[in-house]
């Protein structure tokens, strides 16, 4: 067992890996295309033995990385740390754990291909999957994966699911950004108010780096400049970015607006039914007081699915936005029970 693992009380062994993505290179923002990974594998796996595992791939939200996801914080429970919990108390099959790092300068990917963050799905399901099969013993096929994450790393499991059909078997999706409409536009106006006070966007955001501490209009600004870096960009030029609002009057520019909609899970279902059918899970949950009303997401994508006569595990429980990780308790052996085993 190494430090980190004792550090976390684990009965298995967390590893820390680093994997340089093709995907990340040179692209505008500068942030670096060596990433961390975190790999937790469960009491008893053997590196040289014949076992095979399932693998459970762990997406953070927002403003989240590889370090806070792995982090110890007086009475929380780590995803790790559920994890080793739930196996060392045989409520859910053996299977591995990877956290994949999706942070950028401008606080989160949202695990998209963008001309302006870099192709963080194609560095997901391509760079970091590959990383893990060749380094680790496991079910190297679409069965033996499933994927998911809260808030942007549950818009990211169902993205990933949606985009690239064949590489997870199933997603669970806690508190994820779904239907846009009210998830995204009640803060336009606030970032345009923000906005207003600086020459670029570049000035934004250079000032935002600067201050060591920054009023909560900042936090919220620098958030929706991350999801146009997604969803919106306009070259790949570091903060050349299209807002769906204009920068003047703030009125909601519907063109960019729909570029944004063209990446909302709820707007996906119908072009999404093939990608969708093929799962062997559908799971989502969010909290009846999220502040982002995506627990509103979550029932309209339900719904739509389930128009499709498909079937989606769908929970919702008395809680906001934040702290909700006690919720894996639920989802990492519903997940891992739909998976291939050796």
């Amino acid at each position: 067992m190494n430090e980190l693992s004792r550090l976390l009380k684990l009965s298995g062994t967390l590893q820390l890996d680093f994997v340089d993505s093709p995907a990340l290179r040179d692209m505008p923002l500068g942030d670096p295309s060596t990433r961390p990974l975190a790999v937790y594998t469960p009491a008893g796996y053997d590196p040289q033995g014949s076992r095979r595992y399932p693998v459970l791939y762990c997406l953070h939200g927002y403003t989240g990385d590889v370090g806070a996801l792995i982090a110890t914080r007086a009475w929380e429970t780590n995803v790790v740390q559920w994890m080793d919990r739930l196996l060392t108390a045989n409520r859910m099959p053996p299977a591995i754990l990877a956290i994949v790092d999706g942070f950028t300068r401008l606080g989160g990917s949202q695990y998209v291909d963008s001309i302006h963050n870099g192709n963080y799905a194609t560095y997901t399901v391509r760079d970091v999957v590959g990383f893990v099969d060749a380094h680790y013993r496991t079910i190297a096929s679409e069965g033996g994966r499933a994927v998911f994450g809260k808030s942007s790393g549950g818009f990211g499991a169902l993205h990933l699911c949606l985009a690239h059909p064949g590489t997870f078997a199933a997603f669970a999706s806690h508190s994820g950004d779904t239907y846009f409409r009210y998830a995204q536009m009640p803060s336009f106006a606030t970032c345009q108010r923000t906005l207003e006070g600086f020459d670029s966007i570049s000035a934004f955001v250079e000032e935002f780096e600067r201050r060591p501490k920054r009023p909560q209009h900042f936090y919220t600004t620098i958030e929706q400049l991350g999801y146009a870096s997604a969803y919106s960009p306009r070259e790949a030029k570091a903060l050349a970015l299209d807002l769906p609002w204009d920068s003047e009057t703030g009125e909601l520019r519907d063109d960019v607006f729909a570029r944004w909609l063209a990446f909302d899970p709820c707007e996906r279902v119908a072009s999404g039914r093939a990608a969708l059918e093929r799962l062997r899970l559908r799971y989502l949950d969010c909290g009846r007081k999220d502040e982002y009303a995506l627990d509103v997401g979550a029932r309209v994508f339900t719904k739509r699915v389930r128009d499709l006569g498909l079937t989606v595990r769908h929970e919702e429980f008395d809680d906001d936005h934040r702290n909700v990780g006690y919720r894996y308790e639920i989802s990492l052996p519903a997940l891992a029970e739909v998976l291939d085993r050796d």
